[in-house]
């Protein structure tokens, strides 16, 4: 394929990424006397759809009686200045005590799993008389520093590992206030974030792309990836890589924390549960991909999240099947893909 053609798909590959959908681009949800707020990254907007969408969410809540008003509400999540006048303009007439967290405050407390805050808030709108604004509410919420993970993506191939790597960044992206997941394609196959978007709107837009991209996997392009991987420093970091156990991929996942096998025959997990843990690589998950299967299987054991580290020596913490991993497909919302997004958020925590 011509460099001028390549180009050219290049270029109608960015506009469609461009298309927006019909989605909020804020995130409203009430968590008892938490709203819990943030900006939706699976849509990014400018400040006057931003306020209106804040507007029309909270007009819902309220029209639903999900929000009723009461003695105090506690605002925790990312706010614009603009979008903090919509929701005080919406809710201090409904509420006697209003108050937003602030990170900052509250002692750091050593704990074995890491350094934490509780929660704190500062009272903004006052009608009564227990608070004043410019009052601290402290809560028993934990606010637990975070911690980065890189977790590899790999088992053997046709599997739907790439299908599968899109769907879990959408779930992330798409869970409130939820740390950014940075992919990184350690696999030269053509099939970076890019293709599965513009798989969903021009699947031969797409299939004509992918030569311009394709490479092999040498021993200079592995030494380039694990460096990519040791050098991320997003809170959640995804490493996709190749199909097959060889000297490159175990380049790769040198500088990385955790690993998810998914593989479509259950025989092979032994020989990538022996590769990540020669790579000292905690497996988070192990997954069976059933093309033809119609419903997800997971299993998570009682307690997980209050026992992760020391389950995680001992067994993969989430088990099960994943069906039907096809391009052009919302995977996002399949009950294993959001399992998975939960425990890697949760895995910051840790």
């Amino acid at each position: 394929m011509s460099n001028g053609k390549c180009v050219f798909h290049l270029h109608a590959i960015v506009k469609l990424l461009q298309k927006n959908t019909d989605m909020y681009s804020y995130q409203i949800q009430l968590d008892g006397e938490v709203l819990r707020v943030g900006f939706n990254r699976t849509l990014p907007a400018q400040g006057d759809r931003i306020v209106k969408d804040t507007l029309e969410l909270l007009n819902q809540m309220i029209d639903s009686g999900e929000i009723t008003g009461g003695h105090r509400l506690l605002i925790d999540g990312a706010q614009s200045v603009a979008v903090g006048y919509v929701i005080s303009h919406k809710l201090a007439h409904l509420y006697e005590v209003i108050a937003v967290l602030d990170p900052k405050l509250g002692t750091k407390i050593s704990t074995s799993t890491g350094s934490m805050r509780y929660k704190n808030y500062i009272v903004t709108v006052s009608h009564g008389a227990s608070h004043r604004v410019g009052d601290v509410i402290a809560t028993e919420e934990k606010q637990q520093e975070r911690s980065i993970i890189k977790v590899v993506l790999c088992g053997p191939p046709h599997a739907g590992k790439s299908c599968l790597r899109e769907g879990l960044k959408q779930a992330i992206l798409g869970t409130l206030n939820a740390p950014y997941p940075y992919v990184i394609t350690a696999c030269p196959d053509g099939e970076g974030s890019w293709y599965h978007k513009t798989y969903e709107q021009n699947q031969e837009l797409a299939k004509d792309s992918k030569p311009c991209l394709k490479s092999e996997l040498t021993p200079e392009f592995a030494k380039q990836a694990a460096q990519w991987v040791r050098s991320a420093n997003q809170l959640i970091n995804i490493v996709d890589i190749g199909g097959k156990i060889t000297p490159e991929n175990e380049t790769i996942v040198k500088p990385a924390t955790h690993a998810v096998i998914l593989a479509g025959d259950p025989s092979k997990f032994a020989e990538w549960e022996e590769f990540c843990q020669t790579s000292n690589l905690k497996i988070v998950a192990k997954i069976h991909s059933i093309l033809h299967a119609t419903q997800d299987e997971v299993f998570l054991p009682e307690e997980w999240k209050l026992n992760t580290n020391k389950l995680l020596e001992i067994a993969p913490l989430l088990t099960g099947s994943v069906h039907h991993l096809e391009r052009g497909e919302d995977l996002s919302t399949r009950p294993m893909v959001k399992a998975i997004a939960e425990v890697l958020i949760h895995l910051t925590k840790c």
